[in-house]
């Protein structure tokens, strides 16, 4: 599981249902949900 910063919640949460993406620059990234508040959350790079 990846952390990713939730700004709903304020503070850093496992993401649930992530899954990788590429940007459009080519680098990778993870997409993800907050479990609290169902947030969407992303991360660069993980």
């Amino acid at each position: 599981m990846t952390q990713a910063y939730c700004v709903k919640c304020k503070k850093k949460v496992e993401m649930k249902d992530e899954k990788e993406v590429t940007m459009k620059n080519g680098r990778k990234a993870k997409k993800g949900v907050c479990p609290h508040c169902g947030t969407k959350v992303f991360r660069i790079g993980g």
